[in-house]
């Protein structure tokens, strides 16, 4: 058995997706341990895999930590055991030979904190998947996006991205990271509960020097919204919330000004989700920038044990509304790549 990698899921009453995509995990990760960290769920998860699936080692919490603290508390627990940490949502189908050109590009690229598979849409095998697509970019405003993704556009996978490009942030649905990086850091930040603590995790890795990349050969098939909908007003919530604290967190120079200019870009959104009937949506954004008054001074006490003057992360320097918006540029390929550095 190999003991220098260990498969992680994270699953909060997940059965109905256990039961659909595990299969396809241990079939194609023989002689590598899998572990379930279970999220004190209330269906019947626990059970199930105990019965159909014995040889899954299960890490029983005893309440919902979120993803970013779930994770944490499940790490801590077999901390110093792995070499790297593969973790996994419980709605994606794994691929033969997914891991292995993880594993070896981990191996022969010492700088790298973590590494992602293509992430495809389990919906539409020839098109990317919104969380992660081939490896993600935050632009000067802290919105995040993908090569094979931006906002609601999704492209279809003609092998555009099969090349060795560093990234901002790896998807935490298929992310491959070092373990005693992540330890090195204290992990996610599990006051973000769930959305972004990924790219905050690795923005934060970015600012120490260490590299990010998405590996083609590896391929993974992605549900998507396997918790919460991609329309979900919490997801909607969380999303803006988190990308707020992460921005407090992590911006290098003046804080103020960056700030203001992305709570009004983010009033524009709830005016627009507003003008299409979302009303609900729109309140989801008020209710996020109120919680942001709430935990400033917690995020900014936060800010001051980093280093934001040493800013080393690769990001887009542009404005990806902007591009995506007003200039039409749907596509990662269509945007300058020397605003990325």
């Amino acid at each position: 058995m190999d003991t220098s990698l260990a498969i992680v899921i994270l699953n909060f009453n997940g059965k109905h997706h256990l039961e659909t995509y595990l299969p396809s995990v241990l079939s194609y990760s023989k002689e590598i341990p899998v572990y379930v960290a279970d999220n004190a769920s209330t269906d019947d998860s626990v059970s199930f895999i105990q019965s159909q699936f014995p040889q899954v080692r299960l890490i029983q919490q005893n309440r919902n930590f979120g993803f970013a603290g779930g994770y944490n508390v499940a790490l801590e627990e077999i901390k110093g055991q792995f070499d790297y940490y593969l973790l996994l949502n419980s709605d994606v189908e794994a691929t033969e030979n997914w891991i292995e050109p993880l594993k070896q590009f981990m191996d022969t690229n010492e700088n790298t904190a973590a590494c992602q598979p293509k992430i495809m849409s389990y919906r539409n095998e020839h098109s990317f998947e919104h969380a992660g697509a081939a490896g993600g970019f935050v632009d000067l405003h802290y919105f995040p996006f993908c090569r094979g993704r931006i906002f609601d556009t999704l492209e279809n996978d003609d092998h555009q991205y099969d090349y060795n490009a560093p990234v901002t942030w790896t998807s935490g649905a298929a992310m491959l990271i070092r373990s005693n990086v992540f330890h090195q850091v204290k992990g996610f930040d599990s006051d973000f509960f769930a959305h972004m603590e990924e790219i905050d995790l690795c923005i934060r890795l970015g600012n120490l020097g260490f590299e990010f990349h998405c590996v083609p050969e590896s391929t993974v098939y992605h549900l998507g919204g396997g918790t919460l909908d991609y329309d979900s007003p919490k997801k909607v919530y969380l999303n803006f919330r988190n990308s707020l604290f992460m921005l407090i967190k992590n911006h290098a120079g003046l804080l103020f000004p960056s700030l203001f200019v992305r709570m009004c870009l983010d009033g524009i959104a709830a005016v627009k989700f507003l003008l299409s009937g979302k009303y609900q949506l729109t309140w989801m954004v008020f209710l996020a920038h109120m919680n942001l008054y709430a935990q400033f001074g917690r995020f900014y006490k936060k800010r001051r044990q980093i280093n934001t003057k040493a800013r080393k992360f690769y990001r887009y320097n542009g404005r990806i509304i902007w591009d995506y918006y007003f200039l039409k540029n749907k596509v990662y390929s269509a945007l300058n790549k020397r605003k990325f550095n």
